[in-house]
């Protein structure tokens, strides 16, 4: 299993400004990305995935915080059940984009994201972090101005990476963890998958739903805020 991303040695490695810049564009492409592959997936389809999440009972929604459809939007784009196709690869056979573009290589980058386990080691010298993926054993480089900012050195959480570029990026989500609360995970997840290996259960659907449920029962938003980055001079 090969880790989201690879660090790699420059002789002339980019500025701060450079690396952001090239950020700010690949963000913007994947949030058009989001839009668009969200038009593929019904309400019903949805309101199945909130309610899996405890987030909706019936047809009704029960949100303490519209950020909290984050969480059905990225299991609803990026995970499915093994006799259905995931609505990002869906989208990708409908969608035209030139050979070679931005656009192309993010929407590849997107359909190749990994659900990690991220330990926060430091800061990279020149933008974002660099964290070890616990399950596959690896480094990536993160870029993320709102984790940058927020994420102390050995905090570990739960994101899914994609990584269009020589850094990775997160697909929109992310879930702090402590020790007890992934022993909960573990202990919530389907009885077939107790014996699996962990680096074949963190690519089962059931493990980001396991433990985007459990923290969305502790309220994990009211510790929590998304941040777009903002704009530098």
């Amino acid at each position: 299993m090969l880790c989201a991303s690879t660090l790699v040695n420059d002789n002339a490695p980019p500025s701060r400004d450079q690396v952001l810049a090239r950020y700010r564009a690949l963000r913007e492409i994947s949030k058009r990305h989001h839009h668009e592959v969200l038009k593929l997936i019904s309400g019903d389809a949805l309101l199945r995935q909130a309610r899996r999440l405890g987030l909706a009972q019936g047809k009704t929604l029960i949100l303490d915080d519209m950020d909290e459809m984050n969480y059905v939007y990225d299991l609803a784009i990026h995970t499915a059940s093994p006799e259905r196709s995931r609505a990002i690869d869906r989208y990708a056979k409908s969608a035209r984009l030139a050979e070679g573009s931005d656009e192309a290589l993010v929407l590849e980058a997107m359909r190749n994201g990994q659900f990690s386990i991220l330990l926060i080691e430091r800061r990279h010298e020149t933008a974002g972090l660099i964290a070890t993926d616990l399950v596959r054993g690896c480094e990536a480089w993160l870029v993320d101005i709102g984790l940058e900012s927020s994420m102390t050195e050995g905090t570990i959480m739960a994101t899914r990476l994609f990584t269009p570029e020589r850094f990775s990026m997160t697909a929109g989500v992310n879930v702090p963890l402590g020790l007890s609360m992934f022993e909960d995970v573990l202990a919530g997840l389907p009885r077939r998958l107790g014996e699996v290996p962990p680096a074949t259960v963190i690519d089962n659907r059931h493990f980001a739903e396991a433990i985007y449920s459990i923290a969305l029962a502790n309220g994990i938003m009211d510790h929590l805020k998304y941040m777009d980055l903002p704009d530098e001079g």
